[in-house]
């Protein structure tokens, strides 16, 4: 194909963008995001899902919940320091767990993508990767986390602590319903992570196209440089 001269993508205006997804083909620009978004759910899952993909990232790596967070200082004053770091780790090594679950999920959502969805993201904001993902896999990878979040801590008696005094303190609205329970706020926490690692790999491949997998994928964000 030939180069187009065009500005980078991301100032590219929505209406000519589409408009040069139309002069790709729309199987074309289907095929390439497709494959970007497969070599980005590989690479986040493997990543991510290994030893220490989550305890020893900065990026990713999951705090205690917010309430236990403000009381830390107290807890340990208290002698509760191991407790508080054996739940830290539990928590994160819960989240590498339930990651490593979620590559065929997540390759289904992207062979199911339609020429709508592709063009949908590819014209979208910087969030659109992640907003596809969410509304494609967020409820079938909750249910298949969840089981997985909670068999890694449910050893943790800090936990189930957490868990009975976090349900009261969102019964009275003090505590967020989605933090209610250890095994929530993981889940939520791992699948943030997974969707924004996704979607910087995709955005680094529109950056820079040579770091795509396929000829497909290259081929389109080649021409939309």
């Amino acid at each position: 194909m030939k180069r187009l001269n065009i500005l980078p993508l991301l100032f590219v205006p929505t209406v000519a963008l589409a408009g040069l997804l139309d002069a790709i083909s729309s199987t074309d620009a289907t095929a390439g995001l497709r494959d970007t978004l497969l070599q980005g759910a590989s690479t986040a899952v493997s990543t991510l899902g290994a030893k220490d993909g989550f305890l020893a990232n900065p990026s990713v790596k999951i705090p205690l919940p917010s309430a236990l967070k403000r009381a830390e200082p107290m807890l340990r004053a208290m002698g509760k320091g191991p407790e508080l770091d054996e739940l830290s780790v539990a928590i994160n090594r819960a989240a590498e767990s339930a990651v490593a679950e979620a590559k065929p999920l997540l390759t289904d959502a992207v062979k199911q993508m339609t020429v709508q969805d592709a063009k949908g993201i590819l014209t979208g904001g910087d969030d659109s990767v992640t907003q596809y993902f969410r509304g494609k896999t967020m409820q079938p990878l909750t249910q298949k986390f969840l089981p997985v979040v909670s068999k890694a801590t449910a050893r943790v008696g800090l936990a189930a602590k957490y868990n009975q005094l976090a349900g009261q303190g969102a019964a009275l609205g003090l505590i967020k319903q989605e933090d209610a329970s250890v095994e929530q706020y993981v889940t939520r926490s791992a699948l943030d992570a997974l969707y924004k690692s996704i979607a910087e790999q995709e955005r680094a491949i529109r950056a820079n196209p040579a770091q795509a997998a396929t000829n497909a994928a290259r081929k389109v964000f080649d021409a939309m440089r």
